[in-house]
């Protein structure tokens, strides 16, 4: 992926951020002299996992599979005095999806902030990852319902979906209802130890043909 091209999700995203009365943390349109300015707020994102996520899960095709996603606070699992919660907001276009990945350790809301309908196919895993083709609770607000695995759940704005450990997630933007904003809430995240995908996928590559408008995590944690 092109750094022109990243560049330009970012400022789409933070399009769709003011569009719906998002406001991200300042820090999330700094530029690379102002991280290099700061090193301890550089140092704390990069431990947390916090900052812009943007990829294209390897598929080559970022607007048929692909997110754009900010990481805006998160505490650090197993360590004492920490958030014990994280937060995410992640633009989603239609027809634009997430593959189906779960987690072993964290409880996570999925909501609509605002835009478009987002759909949600859910299916359960057992111990070991293998999914379990077995109805699956749900609960929706508070409201609780029995779906066949990988049924979709449609969310539209305000609604929000909990999905518990060993319930893997496939979510997209649904076509016709325009680009959604979603939020994360969940249990603390860790990328590098909790997060399965049931079909892997490839390291994504970029290319850096312009300079960064604004730093990924993974260029936090690299500097």
């Amino acid at each position: 992926m092109k750094r022109s091209f990243i560049n330009q999700q970012m400022r789409d995203a933070n399009a769709t951020f003011a569009r719906h009365g998002y406001v991200p943390p300042p820090w999330a349109t700094w530029s690379p002299a102002q991280w290099d300015a700061d090193p301890a707020r550089r140092h704390f994102c990069a431990e947390h996992q916090m900052g812009w996520i943007i990829t294209d899960f390897g598929s080559g095709d970022f607007f048929r599979q692909g997110l754009i996603l900010l990481v805006a606070r998160n505490g650090v699992a197993g360590r004492a005095g920490q958030r014990v919660y994280a937060e995410k907001a992640i633009v989603m276009r239609e027809g634009q999806e997430a593959p189906y990945h779960y987690h072993r350790a964290k409880t996570e809301d999925m909501l609509v902030r605002g835009g478009g309908s987002l759909g949600i196919d859910l299916v359960k895993v057992d111990a070991v990852g293998k999914p379990i083709e077995a109805p699956v609770e749900i609960l929706v607000d508070g409201a609780r319902s029995t779906i066949a695995a990988r049924q979709a759940v449609v969310l539209t704005p305000g609604e929000s979906l909990t999905l518990p450990p060993l319930q893997a997630h496939r979510f997209y933007g649904l076509p016709g209802t325009g680009t959604s904003l979603v939020g994360e809430i969940s249990e603390v995240n860790d990328d590098l130890t909790d997060n399965y995908f049931l079909e892997p996928f490839g390291p994504m590559m970029i290319e850096d043909d312009e300079p960064p408008l604004y730093l990924l995590w993974r260029d936090l944690a690299a500097g």
